[in-house]
Parts: structure tokens; C-alpha cells; sequence
């Protein structure tokens, strides 16, 4: 079989990247492990997804937004940051940033649902589900994939979007910076008699890490970061007791709190590719990037790239040039680090900072809170990254 582009990984990143060149007359295959069913109704998976507003627009654009339920959108209007069992908050405000809101929150199976149905109704994208590369590699005259069904699949580009721990990134011999931070996030859904006003949490208190992301309603999703022995006894409890635990852990801000969903653990692992391109080869998504959540830049760095990459590909087609030249592969490479890599190393530094418990980290921690709180265009700042507005 032979393609322009495959991208492996029908994730959203690899699905939004496919979908952006939809309509530019490009044969594109999608290689996923998964069977087609998990595609079309995806199980949710505890995660909400804060999407800013250039995101928001780039899912416009490629037609997801409309096949969303608006009712399913909740508007993040401000954020709070807290530390420790104060009650003082660095207050991130929506007008800092011009906007009605800072951003959206959408569910990533929900955004997962619309990528997949937007791909499926385009006749240049060939979804292959049930895919298993045995073999893949790229040289002067395109890229090779074979498969474990015995296809052999021939493009002129290879991309990777399937996931951190990119089995294509290690297979084209690219490493990737990895940190396991030795933590556990739980999210799940919960409901609570204290309205949150749409306002966005990051509280780092002393042993734990607390995320409270609002919903529309008296919901939110929670996102709380442990050990991973002390999520595993999170995840064990009954409900009535875990509802009990999570408002105590809330330190009853919320008032009673009520479990509506089911329980996730994720392990907390970062990963920055080394290489963002290669011989007719690209990363995109979390292969590329794959953050910490404290900053909820995730998929919209996912998203960023993948429109990065269409870019250049279409600038390429209107010339009637290499959609694989390595100065093409090298301006998407550069663009993306340019985009990422600032916001990766201050998000490492930010965590590290906030997970320490030591005295003068708390002190630091106490302090820089009060000092941002009180610098006017750095709030500006953190408003504009937060909802990626100029």
C-alpha cells in the first residue's frame, strides 16, 4: 500500500494532525493498535482537557467543535494557585487576558469521539485499525512499514503520535529526555454543594497536590497527585469512604463531595524528545512533548504542533515541493521547541519547586505566590500563556 503520509497513532494528536490536511488532496493512512469500536465510542478516561483559545479555534477550524455538545463544554474563566493549608491564592483573572474566560474545558474522550468522526468522514484518510508494526524505517526514497499481517506500507512521511512512550521514536533510534516524577495522579469526576464559579485550582499543599478543574454544574473534575501506594488505597476505597476522604483532603472548601464517575491513576512522567524530525520522519504530540499537567498545555501543545506541521506541508503542495525536505522537517523542528521547550523547563522547575516540602521551600513557595500576585504584567503573562492570546 502506498501513501503520501502515515501517521501512527489515532490519538487526538494524530487524528487533528490528519484532519488538518483533510482537504489538500494527500493520501493519508492512520496505523492504530486499537479496534475500530474503541475509536468510535471511546470509554471515558477520567481526563479533562483545558483547551485554550487558540486551540479551541484550531478544533473549529478542523470541524471537532461543532460535533461536541455544548453543553459538554464548561468555561474556565479564572485560576487560583494555592500552597499548603493557606487559604491566600495567587488569582489568575480571565479580564488579564482580555477574554469573557481564560479557556474551555472538554473531556478528552469527548474530543477524542469528534477527531474520530471528523477523520472518518474525509475520503483521504485511510483509518487501518488492529494495526501491528513489526518493522519500520525511513531512507532517501520514503518511509517503510510492515506490518504483522504481513502489508507492507510505503509513504512519503512518517509521523508519530502514539503516545510518551513512542515505541516509533525508540524504533527510528531517537531517545527522549524522561523524568518520572515517583507520583500518581487520580482523576475522577465529583459533585459538591459549594459552588467553584468556574474557577480553575492548582493547590499545592504539603504531601499532596490538589486539582480541581470546574464542570459545568456543581461538578468538577479532581485531579489528586500521590505516591502510588497511597492512590492505590484511594482507588480501593468505597465510595462512601472515598467521598468522605476527598472533601477532608479538600479540607471541606468544597463541602461534601460526591463521587460520579469512575477512578483513574496515571503515573506522572514527563518526556521531550531529543530529536523532533528525522529522514522523512516526524514526532507529534506527546512522542514530541509529553508534559507535566500543571500547566494543562498537554494537548494544546499537541494541537500546536500538528497545525505547525500541516503548515508547512500545504506551504510545500502550493509549490509543488518535497512535503518530506529536510528543511521543511527542520522549520517545523525549530518552530515546536521554540513554542515548547521555555514552557517545558519552567514547568519542571515549577513542580519541583511545589513538591518540595522542606522549610525554606515552603517559605519560597509562600513567597513567590505573594510576589506574583502583586506583578501586575506577570499575571498579564501567565494569562496569555494560560489562554494563548496575543
Amino acid at each position: 500500500m502506498n501513501f503520501d503520509i502515515v501517521i501512527v497513532g489515532a490519538g487526538p494528536s494524530g487524528l487533528c494532525f490528519a484532519q488538518a490536511l483533510a482537504e489538500c488532496g494527500l493520501r493519508i493512512a492512520i496505523l492504530e493498535r486499537q479496534h475500530e469500536s474503541q475509536l468510535a465510542n471511546p470509554a471515558f478516561d477520567g481526563r479533562e482537557i483545558a483547551l485554550t483559545h487558540s486551540s479551541a479555534q484550531l478544533m473549529q477550524t478542523l470541524g471537532l467543535w461543532k460535533r461536541i455538545d455544548p453543553q459538554a463544554i464548561s468555561p474556565l474563566r479564572d485560576a487560583r494557585v494555592l500552597n499548603g493549608p493557606s487559604l491566600y491564592a495567587m488569582n489568575i483573572d480571565h479580564r488579564d487576558s482580555k477574554k469573557q474566560e481564560l479557556g474551555y474545558l472538554v473531556s478528552n474522550y469527548l474530543i477524542r469521539k469528534a477527531a474520530y468522526e471528523a477523520v472518518k468522514a474525509s475520503p483521504s484518510i485511510t483509518l487501518l485499525t488492529e494495526a501491528h508494526i513489526t518493522q519500520l524505517s525511513t531512507d532517501n526514497e520514503g518511509a517503510h512499514i510492515s506490518l504483522a499481517n504481513g502489508e507492507n506500507i510505503a509513504a512519503q512521511l512518517l509521523v508519530a503520535a502514539d503516545s510518551r512512550f513512542s515505541e516509533t521514536r525508540r524504533a527510528m533510534g531517537i531517545s527522549a529526555s524522561m523524568h518520572d516524577f515517583g507520583k500518581t495522579m487520580m482523576v475522577c469526576v465529583m459533585e459538591h454543594t459549594i459552588a467553584h464559579q468556574h474557577v480553575a485550582w492548582e493547590w499545592f499543599d504539603y504531601g499532596q497536590t490538589l486539582a480541581l478543574l470546574p464542570m459545568n454544574g456543581m461538578r468538577s473534575s479532581v485531579v489528586i497527585t500521590l505516591p502510588a501506594s497511597d492512590i492505590q488505597k484511594l482507588m480501593a476505597m468505597s465510595e462512601a469512604d472515598f467521598n468522605q476522604e476527598i472533601a477532608v483532603r479538600f479540607k471541606h472548601r468544597l463541602g461534601a463531595m460526591q463521587l460520579v464517575s469512575t477512578r483513574h491513576a496515571y503515573p506522572l512522567v514527563t518526556a521531550y524528545a531529543s530529536r523532533i524530525v528525522a529522514k522523512r520522519f516526524a514526532l507529534i504530540g506527546d512522542a514530541a512533548v509529553g508534559m507535566h499537567p500543571v500547566t494543562a498545555h498537554g494537548f494544546n501543545f499537541g494541537l500546536r504542533g500538528a497545525a505547525t506541521l500541516a503548515t508547512e506541508i500545504k506551504a510545500a503542495l502550493l509549490r509543488g515541493g518535497n512535503i518530506a525536505a529536510p528543511d521543511l522537517l527542520g522549520r517545523y523542528e525549530r518552530q515546536h521547541r521554540l513554542s515548547t521547550r521555555p514552557l517545558f523547563i519552567a514547568t519542571h522547575a515549577i513542580a519541583k519547586l511545589y513538591g518540595d516540602d522542606t522549610i525554606p521551600a515552603r517559605l519560597l513557595r509562600a513567597a513567590s505566590l505573594r510576589i506574583g500576585n502583586r506583578i501586575a504584567p506577570l499575571k498579564r503573562a501567565v494569562a496569555h500563556m494560560l489562554t494563548e492570546t496575543h
